[in-house]
């Protein structure tokens, strides 16, 4: 699950640095407030991207999908991105924790019985 979720926590690092640069000159907000509402995001994106396997770090994710959706007020075309990376981010989840499990049953196959 880890690697799955990683990517699209990445993938969503790229995107709200480039819709920062869209809401700085369209929609009349300050750009310090542009830059630190999407200057957080991305920081917590990567920092998902390190704890992922702890309790909690899936609701966080949820959140900033959430989060990433509600962007579309200030950018429109986020209510397309936020709902395209938060389908990725269920499809992770949901795919990664079947690749974990598959993974746990090979591996107790494979260990020695004594």
């Amino acid at each position: 699950m880890r690697t799955l979720c990683a990517s699209t926590l990445i993938g969503e690092f790229f995107v709200i640095g480039f819709a920062g640069l869209v809401a700085m000159q369209l929609s009349g907000l300050p750009a310090g407030t542009v830059w630190a509402v999407s200057g957080t995001a991305m920081v917590l994106c990567v920092l998902l991207c390190g704890v992922i396997t702890r309790p909690g770090a899936v609701a966080a994710g949820w959140v900033l999908q959430a989060a990433l959706v509600a962007s579309g007020f200030v950018v429109p075309a986020m209510f397309f991105l936020g709902t395209v990376f938060a389908a990725l981010w269920w499809a992770a989840v949901h795919y990664g924790r079947k690749v974990d499990a598959i993974k746990a049953a090979r591996a107790q196959e494979a260990a020695p019985t004594a």
